[in-house]
């Protein structure tokens, strides 16, 4: 795990290393274009515990309504409270202003076992060949 390191989950979250413990999470370019314009957005609260591939969110957008599965566990540290106020930003800007949020994972070998950008986009290919046929 290397700072600033991004991995990806198969369920579209992506995963930045802070530091050796921290994370921030948000979703991915992908399933933003995906779910169309989101005008909704849950969020847990500081202090909750996320479980990894347990729901923690759910964001209603034009294409419906969506779960977000956790890539890791953790504490979540702090909440993009901007996104929950204006959740466009997410679809305006995933990676920066739109993220959702920082999370303190006790081990660093579930963000190891998130796929590389690079697996991520050979994941993407072959679902959307799924997609296709």
């Amino acid at each position: 795990m290397e700072i600033g390191e991004i991995r990806f989950s198969r369920d579209h979250i992506w995963v930045r290393a802070d530091d050796e413990i921290l994370v921030t999470l948000g979703i991915t370019d992908f399933l933003q274009e995906k779910l169309g314009e989101i005008y909704s957005l849950r969020l847990p609260e500081e202090g909750e515990e996320i479980i990894k591939e347990e729901a923690f969110s759910a964001v209603e957008a034009r294409n419906g309504r969506r779960e977000l599965i956790a890539p890791i566990s953790g504490e979540v540290i702090e909440v993009n409270y901007e996104a929950l106020e204006v959740p466009e930003i997410i679809n305006e800007d995933p990676f920066a202003e739109g993220w959702l949020l920082r999370v303190e994972m006790p081990s660093g070998q579930e963000f190891d076992d998130l796929l590389t950008e690079e697996e991520y986009e050979e994941f993407l290919s072959e679902e959307e060949e799924l997609e296709e046929d």
